[in-house]
């Protein structure tokens, strides 16, 4: 049987919940910002019948708690890190705003980083995006509700743009990825304020200082920026590879998880 537990992690004011599963090479999940680390859950299991692979909640989302205080990203990230890696270099992989934390801390300690799995990521010091009007749309509608608190209307919003596409038919994906993104989000906007991440790196500019092998990938139904964006950034760093994901969306480890799983195994038996 795969060991497994759960362990929360201090970091500042904050206490972490953090699953590690199975044992090895240390793999280290970073949800999106529209998720918590339950985005991860069929990768964890999967990928730690043969790794150590460790998956926790940042502030603000699932069952971290943390009492309000500016922090940083990366430092709670390093802290996860120290306590359940036994001091062997990480890959990390990360999805969205995971993806942007992920980077920051390959450039902040690339000493600890064996390898980068990015998944539609963002970046810090990118260019703001240009929506096109139907997008543009959708965002103004989430902007009003996210103002105004309705919180069933910033479900239905985010859920049509990153769990179905923006651009897509919806509902497109359905029954436990749908239900378990309700889910995930409903319990982030009860959590409420925690405070200003002070990190301040602009990685966008230095991806090509990155020296570890790095594969993005992204769903063609994801907004059109983030594709554009991830694939500046597979082309940016010395060793990237890419791959597109055709059918899906901003979070494929929920609509797509055995595909995921596969390239994820892939991609950390080609570091040996």
């Amino acid at each position: 049987m795969t060991a497994r537990g759960h362990l929360r992690i201090p970091s500042g004011r904050a206490a972490l919940a953090v699953d590690v599963v199975g044992v090895g090479h240390p793999v280290v999940f970073l949800h999106a910002g529209v998720a918590d680390r339950r985005m991860w859950h069929a990768q964890l299991t999967a990928v730690g019948a043969r790794h150590r692979t460790i998956a926790y909640d940042r502030r603000g989302f699932g069952d971290t708690r943390a009492r309000q205080e500016d922090f940083s990203a990366v430092a709670d990230l390093m802290a996860v890190i120290d306590a359940t890696t036994n001091g062997m270099p990480t890959v990390l992989v990360g999805c969205s705003e995971g993806g942007r934390i992920a980077l920051d801390a390959a450039l902040l300690h690339p000493a600890a980083i064996r390898g980068l799995v990015l998944v539609s990521p963002s970046v810090s010091g990118a260019p703001l995006p240009d929506y096109p009007p139907a997008i543009g749309h959708l965002m103004a509608r989430l902007a009003h509700a996210r103002d105004t608190g309705a919180l069933d209307d910033i479900i239905a919003l985010r859920t049509r743009l990153f769990l179905d596409g923006p651009l897509a038919s919806e509902p497109r994906v359905l029954g436990k990825p749908r239900a378990l993104f309700a889910e995930m989000n409903t319990a982030a906007h009860r959590l409420g304020p925690t405070g200003s991440n002070l990190d301040v790196a602009a990685a966008f500019d230095r991806l090509s200082e990155l020296a570890m092998p790095v594969h993005v990938m992204w769903g063609d139904l994801d907004l059109p920026n983030v594709q554009a964006r991830s694939r500046y950034v597979a082309a940016a760093v010395a060793h990237g590879s890419h791959a597109t994901l055709t059918g899906a969306a901003h979070l494929p480890s929920l609509e797509r998880p055995a595909d995921i799983t596969q390239r994820l195994l892939e991609f950390i038996a080609a570091l040996r």
